[in-house]
């Protein structure tokens, strides 16, 4: 690869000092195909009532081999249920941010919870998220490598390339195996439980004048992720439509 090629991703706004140290253990990679990979979001609150359902059902997606690299979850938990009592420690105003966003690029006034979109557009179906779903553009390309550096850092490496200038990249760091005992709120008393909650959302981020961006840094860890449970989604969203293009997700070893 010719380094001079590719956009480099500087985080350091992000993060703390980025350490250069070699990985003490073998990195694990991922990489997308000719097939166009779903990211499903979902906007979820551990305030919501009907939320506990949709949360179930993104869970769901761990143990269905079928959908392992193609179908992305991402749970982003909003905040605008938190002032009935109940504050979601996993939510982020700007997960509302975003969820309205998506809701303003395809030129629809649904914003509610729980809501799944499925490549950037409202979806209420209950069969499966690959129903209609082809062959990736040509030109889109996601490699994703994680490993864990000597100092306990998350550190990824990749490379994008995308032929359509109109493209950005996201990325987020993602955490399953999560539970809650929710004590107020709609959902006071119960017990939550949820996979692919997002913990840091990144972007967007812009490529090169050649559709290139390449990735090569070392994310700070907060103190309650578990690192065992940590993951990486990459995907490329159209700046005009909000349509996502291709998406990658690589859990880390």
């Amino acid at each position: 690869m010719n380094a001079g090629r590719f956009a480099c991703l500087t985080l350091a706004c992000f993060f703390p000092a980025m350490s250069t140290e070699i990985f003490a253990a073998a990195a694990c990679a991922a990489s997308s195909g000719a097939q166009r990979a779903v990211l499903l979001e979902l906007y979820t609150s551990e305030g919501c009532d009907s939320c506990p359902p949709a949360d179930r059902r993104l869970s769901q997606f761990k143990a269905q081999v079928d959908y392992a690299g193609r179908v992305v979850p991402l749970a982003f938990h909003v905040d605008y249920w938190d002032r009935l009592g109940w504050v979601d420690r996993f939510g982020s105003a700007r997960y509302t941010q975003r969820q309205q966003a998506m809701a303003g690029l395809a030129r629809s006034r649904l914003v509610y919870t729980p809501q799944f979109l499925r490549n950037g557009r409202d979806w209420r179906s209950a069969g499966s998220p690959l129903d209609g779903i082809g062959a990736t553009a040509p030109g889109l390309r996601i490699v994703l490598e994680l490993g864990v550096s000597t100092n306990g850092l998350l550190a990824l490496n990749g490379e994008i390339s995308a032929a359509n200038a109109g493209v950005e990249a996201w990325l987020a760091v993602y955490e399953n195996n999560l539970e809650s005992q929710v004590r107020a709120g709609e959902n006071a008393g119960k017990t939550l439980h949820h996979d692919y909650v997002v913990r840091r959302l990144i972007g967007p981020l812009a490529l090169d004048r050649e559709g290139r961006l390449s990735l090569r840094q070392q994310i700070a860890l907060e103190a309650d992720w578990k690192r065992a449970d940590l993951g990486v989604a990459v995907f490329l969203q159209d700046k005009a439509s909000g349509e996502i293009l291709q998406a990658l997700q690589r859990h880390a070893c």
